[in-house]
């Protein structure tokens, strides 16, 4: 029993393999593929330990195929080559080249595999915890079908230790070393999502017992073996990107208490509080705006003590920013028209300022007509110059900011109304 438990424990058949009902339940496209025999390029999406690599050496051993394997991080295109020239000389017989953390391989090596894939002399398995719509070529993609693997849940987790604990052949049964139900649970619940570290966890558990003489794991062991924690972020994968984005979601749709687990959940699993306080600043204008100006202000200060203090601080100063913006009122107005004034501008070229609007610091800049007819404001009733433009002339007026009827901005758009209304009837006379 060299190998560990994990490896030892790979499922070799396809009713030993628990969980990714959603792909290998009855009639589920992988599975029809796998009972059907027909094999095709695919890539298995998914975070660690969901079964991706011993998903392939099943397709390959249900099939008849040879199975061969690369690493994206220790290959290059030579190792692609040699693969491929391996798989030419065993023909007829199919070659399923497994390719984990295929999104490693850079362009040129991931156009390596195209013709063979094409003409058949490889069946491509490429296993990837990042997104491949992201992280690989349109053409390698197009190529090969997706599947999408998710993490285990708990109760799938206890199962694959029952199995384990059971086993006598490749498992732990020959120890005769029992393991709570309770103490399964905590170590599934502590792999969170990961069936390679539940056994690994399980296999130091036994193993600590069986060193103390005990015939059961006791909670102290698991205690020591989960301390700390191991949840799972990433911060550069798609897991990182999707907790921002349930942050900032949570703080959109005014749920203080969503926002707050998020962000929990970020600073927990190692994430930089000052990317953190970045974006909370980008939500209170995207999100808030105008329509409570405050939760900028409230944004930077927290950035502000996140950056002078740190940690447990600065987090708690955090928590205080996304709790308000998440029960501010909403306007993403200034988000629109910004957006509207950017395509605009991106546009309609280099058009040239108005000479009214234009300064006029020097008797040469006057004598050309720069600032001539400008209106100030502040000499006008209510310091406001009715009809006075301030677009390009080739442009004609715009409107991009309109306030919603929310917070400060229905008064803000109030005070428009009655300004757009002077400019109508100023038109007019």
């Amino acid at each position: 029993m060299g190998a560990p438990l994990a490896d030892r424990m790979r499922p070799q058949q396809l009713d030993q393999f628990v969980g990714q009902a959603q792909i290998l339940g009855p009639g589920k496209p992988l599975r029809q593929a796998i009972e059907s025999d027909q094999l095709h390029s695919m890539l298995f999406w998914g975070p660690p330990g969901t079964g991706k690599t011993t998903l392939a050496r099943m397709l390959a051993q249900h099939s008849g195929a040879h199975f061969a394997s690369l690493s994206a991080v220790l290959s290059g295109v030579a190792d692609i080559r040699k693969a491929i020239k391996e798989a030419e000389l065993r023909q007829p017989q199919r070659t399923l080249l497994f390719v984990d953390e295929v999104h490693r391989f850079n362009k040129s090596q991931q156009d390596a595999f195209l013709p063979h894939v094409e003409n058949g002399t490889i069946i491509l398995i490429g296993a990837t915890t990042e997104n491949p719509s992201f992280e690989l070529n349109n053409a390698l993609l197009s190529r090969c079908r997706v599947y999408v693997l998710k993490r285990l849940k708990t109760d799938d987790l206890v199962r694959i230790q029952d199995l384990a604990l059971d086993d006598r052949e490749r498992g732990l049964a020959t120890f005769a070393v029992g393991v709570p139900a309770l103490q399964r649970e905590r170590i599934a619940q502590a792999a969170d999502g990961d069936a390679r570290c539940a056994l690994t966890l399980l296999e130091i558990a036994v193993d600590l017992a069986r060193g103390e003489g005990h015939t059961e794991v006791a909670k102290a062991i698991v205690d020591e073996l989960i301390k700390g924690g191991v949840r799972r972020f990433d911060n550069k994968g798609d897991i990182f990107y999707d907790q921002i984005s349930a942050l900032h979601k949570a703080v959109r749709g005014s749920s203080p208490d969503g926002a707050l687990y998020w962000l929990a959940r970020m600073l927990d699993g190692g994430c930089d509080p000052l990317y953190i306080a970045r974006r909370v600043t980008r939500m209170a204008s995207e999100d808030i705006g105008n329509a409570d100006p405050r939760g900028l202000q409230i944004s930077i200060d927290a950035w502000d003590v996140m950056t002078r203090l740190g940690s447990p601080e600065g987090e708690l100063a955090l928590a205080q920013a996304v709790s308000y913006l998440a029960c501010a009122p909403k306007s993403n107005a200034v988000y629109k028209a910004f957006g509207q004034a950017m395509k605009d501008a991106r546009g309609s070229g280099s058009l040239p300022v108005p000479a009214h609007l234009c300064n006029a610091p020097t008797q040469l800049m006057k004598d050309i007509g720069n600032g001539k007819n400008y209106r100030y404001a502040h000499d006008e009733p209510g310091a406001y110059a009715a009809g006075e433009k301030y677009f390009p002339l080739e442009m004609g007026d715009r409107h991009y900011y309109e306030p919603v009827n929310d917070g400060l901005e229905i008064r803000i758009a109030e005070r428009l109304q009655r300004l757009r209304e002077q400019d109508r009837l100023c038109k007019t006379r």
